[in-house]
């Protein structure tokens, strides 16, 4: 939700984006996206006005804002985590698990946020923009 909020805003070019049209395009209540920007205002990764002019835009070129960084605003806990209950110490599995999971989790976060630092939003929003282009074409 949090690229999709930000795609719109990277859309519309610096121009403020209320958080009811930002919920439209989501299909969610205003109050979520508040919520959410929020996280990203946190973030530095947009800003907001209320009252007059109110709405929000990007706080920075959507160049210069990755994927990774949206992740890390807005996700409290990491993707891959560890149940919170404690297994069975008496088991050979139980007592061995945690540590051979953490190490292969702690590994398969640090490349999907590796991964995510490539994608700038203005590469989501060429990708868009290309298949809208697509799609028009295949109306025609």
């Amino acid at each position: 939700m949090a690229v999709h909020v930000l795609a719109v805003l990277a859309y519309q070019e610096g121009d403020r984006v209320t958080s009811a049209s930002l919920a439209g395009s989501v299909n969610t209540n205003p109050v979520i996206v508040r919520r959410l920007l929020l996280s990203l205002q946190r973030a530095k990764l947009v800003e907001t006005c209320k009252g007059a002019g109110a709405g929000s835009r990007l706080s920075r070129s959507p160049r210069r804002i990755n994927l990774a960084e949206v992740y890390r605003a807005v996700e409290d806990a990491e993707s891959f985590a560890t149940p919170a209950r404690m297994p069975n110490a008496a088991c050979p599995v139980g007592r061995c698990i945690l540590e051979a999971l953490s190490k292969l989790f702690a590994s398969a976060q640090s490349a999907m946020e590796k991964d995510l630092a490539k994608t700038t939003l203005a590469g989501v929003i060429d990708t868009i923009k290309a298949a809208g282009a697509c799609a028009g074409r295949k109306a025609a």
